[in-house]
Formats: C-alpha cells, sequence, structure tokens
C-alpha cells in the first residue's frame, strides 16, 4: 500500500501514528578519517561507504548479518569485501549500478570514478569521468545508460556512461551565485530529476529535455538545502536543509505537504529519507547525537535513539529493500542497524 495516496485525504491524522521496530545497532568498520557517504545497491545485497581519507569501503550484507550473529563458529566474520583506493580528495558519493557490478564515486577531485566490484583484486578505477568541477553528488538513471553529476556548478552535468559525452541543460532558469548542487537523485523511472542547492532552493527537472519544470525557491528558506530524494511512485519530494527541517513536497504543484520537526541540523550536509516501505523517515539530530524517526503520514516523532557515534553522524542511508540502515560518523566509523527479529 501506499501511504501517500492517503495525504492529501487525510490532513490531520493525529494519534494514529506507527512504531518504528526496534533496531540492534553493530560497528562495522573504521576509515582513517570521516565516513562521509554511504549507499546501497538496489537489490539490498551491497552497501558502499566513502570518506575523507579518500578510500571506499565495500560490505556484504549477508556477512554483516553473519557478523552479527550471537555466536559466529566460523571465527571473525569480515564485512568488508572490497577497499578502492584511487581518488586524491575526500569522497562525497557514491551510485551503483542498476544492473551491472560497477560502482561510481564523485570526488572533491573533480572527478567520477568507475569500479568493477566483481574482480577481487581491483583497487583502482577502469574508467575515470574528469568534471571542471568538485563532484558533490553522482546518480545513475534507471537504464543505466546515463549519469548525473550535482558539482559546484548550478545546473546538473549529464553523462552518457557509454560515450562520456557532457550535456548541459540549454534552456536552464537563472541560478544565482550560490547555486552549487549538494545532492542530485533520480526519480525511480528516471522521468524526472531533483537538486537540492546551497541557495536552499530544491528544483526539479525533466529527466529527458533536462529543463528545469519546477524550482521551489527557498524550500529551506536561505538555509542549505543538503539533501532531496523522490518516493518511489514519484508524486513527492522529501527535502532535509540546514534549517533544521525535512519537508515533503507535492510534486504536482510544489505544495509543502507536510513538515517533520524536531532534529536540529545545521552544520553538517545531513540526510533525511524513507525506511523501504516508506512508512517513517529518518533523519538526524546533531546536538544530542540522536536519530530521529518519524511516522511519514502523521509527521509524529516516533523514536529518538542515541547514534552510538562519537559526534554526530555525517550520513544516513536506508536499505531500499529491508528495515535496515547505515550511519557514517565524523569519528571515522560505519555503523550498520537492523530490525530486531
Amino acid at each position: 500500500m501506499n501511504v501517500y495516496c492517503e495525504i492529501s485525504a487525510v490532513q490531520d491524522t493525529k494519534g494514529s501514528s506507527k512504531s518504528f521496530p526496534k533496531h540492534e545497532t553493530r560497528h562495522l568498520s573504521e576509515h582513517k578519517n570521516i565516513a562521509r557517504c554511504a549507499r546501497f545497491s538496489p537489490d539490498g545485497r551491497f552497501v558502499a561507504t566513502g570518506s575523507a581519507d579518500t578510500s571506499i569501503k565495500l560490505f556484504e550484507i549477508s556477512k554483516i548479518k553473519q557478523m552479527m550473529l550471537p555466536d559466529s563458529k566460523e571465527g571473525p566474520v569480515r564485512p568488508v569485501i572490497r577497499t578502492f583506493y584511487d581518488h586524491v580528495q575526500p569522497i562525497n558519493d557514491l551510485d551503483f549500478h542498476p544492473q551491472s557490478t560497477v560502482l561510481i564515486s564523485g570526488a572533491k577531485d573533480n572527478t567520477i570514478k568507475f569500479f568493477d566490484f566483481s574482480k577481487a583484486t581491483a583497487k583502482r578505477a577502469f574508467r575515470v569521468i574528469q568534471d571542471t568541477h568538485n563532484v558533490r553528488s553522482v546518480s545513475f538513471h534507471p537504464s543505466g545508460d546515463f549519469l548525473l553529476a550535482g558539482t559546484d556548478h548550478p545546473i546538473a552535468h549529464l553523462y552518457d556512461v557509454n560515450t562520456f559525452q557532457c550535456y548541459l541543460s540549454a534552456n536552464s532558469p537563472e541560478i544565482g551565485v550560490n547555486g552549487a548542487i549538494n545532492q542530485v537523485r533520480y526519480s525511480s523511472t528516471g522521468g524526472m530529476y531533483v537538486t537540492a542547492s546551497k541557495d536552499g532552493a530544491i528544483r526539479l527537472w525533466d529527466g529527458v529535455s533536462a529543463s528545469c519544470v519546477r524550482a521551489i525557491a527557498g524550500a529551506h528558506g536561505t538555509a542549505e538545502a543538503t539533501s532531496a530524494c523522490f518516493t518511489k511512485d514519484q508524486r513527492f519530494v522529501l527535502s532535509c536543509g540546514k534549517d533544521s527541517a525535512v519537508k515533503l513536497w507535492e510534486i504536482g504543484t510544489g505544495r509543502l505537504v507536510k513538515q517533520y520537526l524536531g532534529a536540529t541540523h545545521t552544520q553538517l550536509r545531513c540526510q533525511a529519507v524513507f525506511n523501504d516501505t516508506e512508512e517513517f523517515v529518518l533523519s538526524i539530530d546533531e546536538p544530542s547525537n540522536e536519530i530521529v524517526i518519524w511516522d511519514a503520514l502523521t509527521a509524529d516523532k516516533v523514536a529518538k535513539w542515541p547514534s552510538n557515534h562519537i559526534g554526530a553522524p555525517r550520513w544516513i542511508e536506508h536499505s531500499p529493500t529491508e528495515a535496515a540502515f547505515i550511519s557514517c560518523g565524523t569519528d571515522r566509523s560505519v555503523r550498520f542497524w537492523k530490525e530486531n527479529l
């Protein structure tokens, strides 16, 4: 069932919030510097993390679960199955190819690198796209034939994965000096993409013509918009900003439908994400160093958990397939969370 079909009809649904199931958490691994980003593969079998130490770690979820079992007979299980070293500056974002064993990374060294994780010995990228700007965010088109790079440039760079040709939208809006893109994400069909920018705007773009179809200026006031993602049905966008707000927008009208309040995030590049069923929204409260969870439909806060990181987490990423998520820390650590069964 899609919970959002009810959103327009049920504006006031207090008292009917779902409870978020208890989770257990485990420290998985340590980078040599801040753990800055994480991404699950579309099938939920892998998760990758990127760090300020310029390395990328790839984890196998089945190995993580094995590691979390109370009595592992085989001795210590190592959930990290690959480590890639090929960037010379901190990693900003990661994405998995929708069909093949390829992981891409965007970094401050102005490059996008392609890694084939089917090869156990490969530590280096097999392809590199050299951009002109700091690559702050990357997103594969669902076909796997195109990718978007959100950079310090105000318009996303669209690349043909096969030819490396770069396309820029010809009919883009006038965006001021502070339009650097913090996050770019395709919708589930690739029919649209969304950008969250430093100027506080959320912009929706046509996936074919690359023209801006809706700009929500000041979506987060004068504060940076730090993350944005679509619901699976492509009717809504969830955004997060340094104004300590998490907001749900209706794409067709640009209307603000829900606000998820009560988590302070003003410093870091905070993420707000749905759980796998889109019944809950997760984000981070920086001062209390807690993970905050809301009921997506009622916008009630239903849980606040200590993050178990030293200092607030930098990034939170939920599995697309099950009740599990990853948190990445300023303390360099990567933690896995899964529902207590």
